[in-house]
């Protein structure tokens, strides 16, 4: 029974040397949860005595962002709700089940509301060490299980109690946490750093547009109207009692990097319409109808998958003597990255945009030489290239640093620290 209520089976039981399972309730003084004070948000303060809500419990991580305060009158009304220095908080409902931390000193005096639960630990468990034990990846699973259930939205008093812990001597437990809090420190200053590298990789390909289109030698080209360089294709509508199954072409296969076949997604669409909507290599592709943020994006199709769709949620143009699709591609995305269409595509919804196709065909257009136009794409073929290796390189090195605390915790927890 007890391992049933601690998400440990068979397998797992096996600790290392020294350690004993204990039930987290023999070792406790307290587990329960606050409570919220009638009037809910009217009533909190700027100041006064925090009152601790689910959002400021992160993983092993105490977040004052959105603390607010209750008056000293409503606080002797609380008493059982009350949080000491070293407390460890739990988040017992809702989507931030399980998340928890230790009670910084410096919020003390302080209550927590019925969405936090207070363990209080006895002389024999170091609160930091149980909090990373609660945290650890197979714990944190178990606890997604146990409230998934229809009857179970909420992890309750008993079963917190019945939590089994793997408890080593207290020296042990706190030469651990301190590693722990360590390490953790140190990968809490990485993730930033990563995830700003990887930003700024992002960033490239409208950079490299930017610096070819914002010339000034692109000034001095000559311009036409883009109605006049391309011929407009048809697109019709997905169709979820259409008659065929058609891999149809998505916004996330739009990018300034190129198109990506990865968001090629399968949908359904009439037979008389798909045949009209096939999409050749060459042509260039618009997201017609978008979020403000993706109406615009541009890329242009290479021929894979074969027998790819658009729908009427894109624009398609044929290149037509005169002018490279890739340039093409190339400069209409430099129009998406400036934030042009954002601006001025249409609609009634702030939710969602629209380009119309006799915007797409006023539109004027820079048109070089050939010879130049090749120049231009071969060159950003080259810089998309190296800087989507760069993205890639990047995203790999931010998922090893955001899979380190797993792997640090389940080391701990297995003796190896």
């Amino acid at each position: 029974m007890l391992g049933e209520l601690s998400g440990i089976n068979d397998s797992e039981t096996s600790i290392p040397a020294g350690w004993r399972w204990v039930r987290l309730g023999d070792y406790v003084i307290k587990v329960g949860s606050g409570l919220t004070p009638l009037g809910g948000n009217s009533v909190y303060k700027h100041s006064g005595i925090p009152l601790v809500r689910s959002q400021n419990v992160l993983l092993n991580r105490f977040d004052t962002n959105g603390l607010v305060y209750i008056s000293e009158d409503q606080d002797s009304e609380m008493e059982n709700s009350r949080v000491l220095p070293g407390d460890v908080l739990l988040n017992i409902t809702g989507a931030s089940i399980g998340r928890v931390c230790v009670v910084p000193r410096e919020i003390c005096p302080a209550n927590v509301n019925q969405h936090v639960c207070i363990i209080r630990c006895k002389s024999d468990i170091y609160p930091a060490f149980l909090s990373y034990y609660i945290s650890n990846p197979w714990f944190q699973n178990f606890i997604m299980d146990t409230q998934a259930g229809a009857t179970r939205q909420a992890l309750t008093k008993a079963l917190i109690e019945n939590f089994r812990i793997s408890l080593p001597p207290l020296p042990d437990q706190k030469r651990i946490a301190a590693i722990l809090n360590q390490q953790m420190t140190a990968m809490e200053k990485a993730r930033p750093a990563a995830e700003a590298q990887l930003a700024a990789a992002k960033s490239l390909p409208a950079a490299y547009l930017r610096a070819v289109f914002n010339s000034p030698e692109a000034k001095a080209w000559p311009n036409n109207r883009l109605g006049n360089v391309c011929e407009l294709l048809p697109a019709r509508s997905i169709a979820t009692d259409g008659d065929t199954e058609v891999l149809a072409i998505t916004t996330a296969c739009l990018t300034e990097g190129g198109f990506q076949p990865s968001g090629v997604k399968t949908a359904r669409m009439w037979a008389r319409d798909a045949a009209e909507c096939v999409v050749s290599p060459g042509e260039v592709l618009i997201a017609r109808s978008n979020t403000p943020e993706l109406v615009g994006r541009v890329a242009m199709f290479a021929g894979d998958p074969s027998g790819a769709v658009a729908s009427d949620l894109t624009i398609r143009l044929r290149t037509k003597d005169g002018v490279v699709a890739a340039y093409l591609a190339a400069y209409l995305s430099s129009l998406y990255a400036t934030g042009y269409w954002k601006e001025r595509a249409g609609g009634a919804s702030g939710t969602m945009k629209k380009i119309t196709r006799s915007q797409i065909q006023d539109e004027h257009v820079p048109v070089p030489s050939q010879a130049e136009q090749h120049r231009i794409t071969a060159m950003l073929s080259d810089q998309m290239a190296a800087a989507e290796r760069t993205r890639k390189a990047l995203e790999d090195q931010l998922e090893t640093v955001n899979k380190l605390p797993a792997a640090l915790l389940r080391r701990a927890f297995s003796g190896g620290l």
